[in-house]
Parts: C-alpha cells; structure tokens; sequence
C-alpha cells in the first residue's frame, strides 16, 4: 500500500512540476520552447486581457480630461481676462444661462478646437501604422489602442455634450447610445445644470461623474486651491447669472 501511495505521489509530483510555474522560473518559459510561451505578458491570454484595459482606459482618460477642462473654466477665471476670457470662458458662462446656446451651433464650432487637437497626434499614429515593421507594431499596439481610442472620445466631447441638450431630432442610434450610458445621457447631465453647476463635471461618457462625486473630489479640489490662491469657485459664473441688463463690451 506504502508503494502505491508513493506511486501516487510520485506521479503527482511529475504532473505539479510538468504544468506548474517553477520558483526559479516564475514564467515558466525558459523550460519550452521560444514559440510555445506559457505564462507572462506575451502569453496570449495576457496580451488580449491587457488590450482590454487599454480600450476602457482610453475612454476613462478621455471623460476625466473633459472633467479638468470643464470644471476649470466654470469654477475658475473671468470673462474680461485678456486673451482667455473671451475666447474661452465665454462660451461656458453663456452655456449656464442659455443652455440650448450649443445646439445652435454647427458642426465645426462645435468640434473645431478638440480637432485640432486631436488630427495631428492621429495623423502621426497612420504615418507610424503605415511604415513601422510588424514587431514595432505589436510592441506598440496597445498603447496605440489607448491613445487612439482617448483621441477619438477627446474629438468627440463637445458633440456628445451638445446631443445631451437636444431633445428633438436625434437620430435613432444616437438616443440608445444615450440610454445604454455608452455617451453622455441627457438625464445624467441635467444634474450638472442645477445651480451652482458644481457637481458632474465630466461630458464626455459621464462614467466617472459619480466616483468622483462619492470622493467628493472636486469640492477638495476647490478648498485646497481656495485655501492658498484666495480665489472663490464660481465668483465670475456667478456674477454672470445674476446679471439682469444687457452688457456691452468696448
């Protein structure tokens, strides 16, 4: 019985070593053959699972990035600054007292600024796509995913947000991306527009509007710059809503 016992546990043991990761060796591959890799970042289990984190990762920077710009320029700032006032603030003190002002707007008002962010970075990754060998490629691959996808959702932004003030005409595809939460849902984003619009900054899917909300990030943000600059959120969008005659620039 003894025999067979230590039968068992010899074939056991043949079988743990044959298929298990050795401690000296925690990929197990210098043991096999260069093509036939078992365990690591180039498995190829491992290489699709990272894709994926990758693709999300990309919307998620694109939605956070939307958040910073969005919750700068209405939190901080003056319309008669030089330079940026008008050419920046503006629009987003308008959008809190007219907030159908962006569905007036065209395609290239709309998106022109974002594009032009975007193209250049685009048109390098084709140019590296095109000309770059089948191992750059692969090494490059999922980060080019994630830049590719933060790209295409940073183009995309002001669009969405202005889909999520329209709600008449929408084409069909549009209003299901909004109600799967796939874009910027008009419902979710109407809870920005409740006075003092200090709240769900991101517009771009809205994903991380309520992580952000729960860590209450944006109001530590405030204090903590409050604190040391003096400056008080929102002074200017303020002063802007509670404007009662028409102002005339000079």
């Amino acid at each position: 019985m003894s025999n067979n016992m230590e039968e068992e546990f010899s074939n056991e043991d043949i079988l743990v070593d044959k298929n298990s990761m050795p401690e000296d060796d925690p990929n197990g591959n210098t043991l096999h053959d260069a093509h036939d890799i078992r365990w690591g970042p180039q498995h190829a289990g491992a290489k699709l699972l990272a894709s994926q984190y990758t693709k999300v990762s990309g919307i998620l920077t694109a939605d956070f990035a939307s958040g910073i710009v969005h919750w700068g320029a209405d939190t901080w700032g003056a319309v008669d600054m030089p330079i940026i006032g008008r050419n920046f603030l503006r629009p987003f003190r308008e959008h809190h007292i007219d907030p159908t002002s962006i569905t007036r707007h065209d395609f290239i008002e709309t998106n022109g600024d974002n594009f032009a962010v975007t193209i250049p970075y685009l048109l390098y990754m084709a140019y590296k796509f095109t000309y770059s060998n089948d191992i750059d490629i692969r090494r490059l691959y999922n980060i080019e995913v994630y830049m590719f996808l933060l790209a295409i959702f940073v183009s995309m932004t002001n669009q969405f947000h202005k889909w999520s003030h329209t709600y008449f005409g929408l084409p069909f595809y549009i209003s299901v991306l909004q109600r799967y939460h796939i874009i910027l849902p008009r419902k979710h984003h109407r809870i920005h527009h409740v006075v003092p619009h200090d709240t769900y900054f991101c517009i771009t899917t809205g994903w991380l509007n309520r992580p952000l909300e729960a860590i209450q990030f944006w109001s530590r943000l405030e204090l903590l710059i409050e604190k040391y600059s003096g400056a008080k959120p929102r002074s200017d969008d303020f002063a802007w809503a509670q404007k009662t005659e028409k102002v005339h620039f000079e």
